[in-house]
């Protein structure tokens, strides 16, 4: 089921490889107990524990019969008597034996008693190495796995793909490149860049680390590529915010002939709803139905959130109305995608049906369900969840809850209550409970509470260029310039740089994609003289441009100009250029929407009859007729 699907199959070949230890020509793992009674030797084991004997038969001289039982084990007690007994027999010295006794001690987590035992075996190979590297991966002792594999190395053994996907997988979730670097070093020295599970989780542990293209550059080496491997590189550029890159390979992966399962297609419809692009989320839909997968648990909810995040909330509850198998996860995506579009009475509408299904709620459901009070201004509600998670649902509630009723209440313009809040928290405060009071104090203007959120904000975050712009914003709203000027060097003394600005835009199945003042476009002269036909009109219905959004103290006119270039503006007016008349515009916005260009599309949807969605960095915007679905409450 998981992407990294190439580790599984290296820890079940485990068994096959057992064959060529024994003393015996075949390992039988399975043999089924009948054939085991069947047997005309004594059992030993049987007379030892009579009340156990339907668990296994031993026959003490055959190395078959220990790795048999040893399959059969279901306790640890049953572990340690197979091996009291192997000792009795000195059929320990038996390589398969001892390996499949270290396996099984690894599989019950019981690492000491297979460190006791692989550190007294006069005989190892790569499978008993493997199990012990694979044990403490598997148990999150990442310290003894690498030091493992050190060992494995330094005994002169011979690498393979048993091993080394292992050591790497522990790279990557330890996010440790140096060491990955090195061992994929090792790789080469040992010709095993030619194997495709090893190549796999080279591909995969650069991708983990961040290191797209040392990623790509394994992945095009690479002699022959499997589906798991394609996925890992699909995966790779959802995850590091290159969805149009992820949706690209996927295209390239069936143009090779290769046939995606289920996870790669969670993993496209990841990229779907990271670059949020409706026509690729309706290719991937169809695509799903076309090849009949069902929609389970996690395909089912990948979809959901797939459709969420492009815009259209209506066919994610679709997705879930059709879903035959819902956990907590799939309830909790749906009340959070009803929230980012501000239908929060339709998510609060959600969680009674959910405990009615039998499904009790956990921290995530808590924090769709005040997420969606935030967004849709639900005060008395979000607070009631809030107050009831511990009483009635016996869940503690930690800083992203707190979050989730600070931002609630500031919002609101309740700041006392959420500062009161944050003052009686047990819970370690984090930036983002900071960022949501910053983000109150900015909509409300109140500029002490502002300075004490933004002292410990850039405290904890001090390389985020978004809470300089919010704090910049306060000050440039009072007009307090000096301030600006001294939050300008803040930043470029701690060399923090304001994310640019972009905008995608999806027409006639295409996405185009616009900054700051763009005219890399073919029409960006048909673009800028629709962009003023626009402005002229909605001067004349009363726009006034809210140049408080600027962070320049200059001219007020030049502010104005400087307003009408902002990204989504352009974005705008190529698309009434490009498409028809009445038709809905769909556009993805990397940060938050500023106020003045909520106001300028909110106008222009009136005057141009048009509904135009928006999803920002915080949730999505409906505008229709003058208004936004967010009651400019964001």
């Amino acid at each position: 089921m998981t992407k990294f699907a190439f580790l599984h199959i290296t820890k079940s070949s485990i068994g096959e490889h057992f064959s060529s230890s024994c003393a015996a020509s075949t390992v039988i793992l399975d043999s089924p107990l009948k054939k085991l009674q069947e047997q005309q030797t004594p059992t030993l084991l049987s007379q030892a524990q009579p009340t156990e004997s339907h668990f296994f038969s031993l026959r003490l001289d055959d190395p078959r019969s220990y790795v048999s039982a040893l399959v059969q084990c279901r306790s640890h007690f049953q572990i340690r008597k197979v091996h009291s007994l192997a000792i009795t027999s000195a059929m320990i010295e038996n390589l398969g034996v001892a390996n499949k006794l270290v396996y099984v001690y690894a599989q019950q987590h019981a690492m000491d008693d297979a460190y006791a035992l692989f550190s007294r075996m006069k005989e190892r190979d790569n499978v008993s190495w493997s199990i012990m590297i694979g044990g403490y991966l598997k148990l999150g002792d990442f310290i003894k796995c690498f030091e493992s594999f050190r060992d494995f190395v330094r005994s002169g053994s011979q690498m393979d793909n048993y091993t080394v996907p292992f050591a790497l997988r522990a790279c990557r979730d330890t996010g440790s490149l140096r060491l990955g670097q090195e061992i994929h070093h090792l790789v080469y020295k040992f010709g095993l860049s030619s194997d495709v599970f090893v190549s796999a989780a080279v591909v995969d542990m650069y991708a983990k680390c961040g290191q797209v293209k040392d990623a790509r550059k394994v992945f095009d080496m690479m002699p022959k590529r499997d589906m798991v491997t394609w996925t890992v590189m699909i995966s790779c550029y959802a995850e590091c915010g290159r969805p149009e890159e992820s949706l690209a390979l996927f295209d390239l992966m069936e143009e090779d002939g290769i046939v995606p399962d289920k996870v790669t297609m969670v993993t496209v419809a990841f990229a779907c709803g990271k670059l949020g692009a409706m026509h690729r989320a309706k290719m991937v839909h169809d695509y799903i139905r076309k090849r009949k997968f069902s929609l389970d648990v996690i395909l089912g909810t990948s979809m959901i959130d797939m459709f969420a995040k492009c815009g259209s909330v209506d066919a994610a509850r679709e997705i879930f109305d059709k879903m035959k198998e819902r956990n907590v996860i799939s309830w909790s995506s749906m009340v959070s995608a009803y929230g980012i579009h501000g239908r929060g009475k339709e998510a609060l509408l959600l969680f009674p049906q959910m405990l009615n299904s039998g499904i009790w709620p956990n921290r995530i459901s808590f924090v769709s369900a005040l997420s969606a009070c935030s967004h849709a201004g639900l005060v008395e509600e979000g607070r009631q969840i809030f107050y009831s998670m511990q009483k009635e649902y016996f869940v503690e509630p930690d800083v992203k809850h707190y979050t989730c009723l600070v931002d609630l209440l500031g919002r609101a313009g309740r700041l006392d209550e959420a500062l009161d809040l944050i003052k009686k928290m047990k819970v370690e405060k984090d930036e983002g409970l900071w960022g949501a009071l910053l983000g109150a104090c900015r909509i409300h203007g109140n500029m002490s509470l502002a300075e004490r959120a933004a002292k410990g904000l850039l405290e904890l975050a001090p390389r985020n260029s978004g809470y300089y712009v919010l704090l910049s914003n306060i000050y440039a709203n009072a007009g307090k310039w000096e301030e600006v000027a001294l939050v300008r060097e803040m930043m470029s003394y701690r060399r923090v740089k304001k994310a640019p600005g972009w905008t995608w835009i999806e027409i006639d199945n295409k996405t185009y994609q616009f900054r700051v003042g763009d005219k890399s476009h073919p029409q960006s002269k048909e673009i800028y003289e629709k962009l003023a036909v626009l402005s002229e009109k909605l001067e004349l219905a009363g726009y006034i441009p809210d140049t408080n959004f600027v962070l320049h103290d200059i001219d007020e006119e030049l502010k104005a100009e400087f307003l009408y270039t902002h990204s989504e503006k352009v974005a705008i007016a190529f698309a009434l250029i490009a498409t028809p008349e009445g038709s809905t515009i769909r556009m993805t916005k990397n940060l938050r929407i500023c106020g003045d260009c909520h106001t300028f599309t909110k106008m222009i949807s009136k005057i141009m009859l048009r509904e135009i969605v928006v999803r920002d960095a915080n949730r999505f915007h409906h505008f229709k007729e003058g208004s936004c679905s967010c009651g400019d409450y964001w």
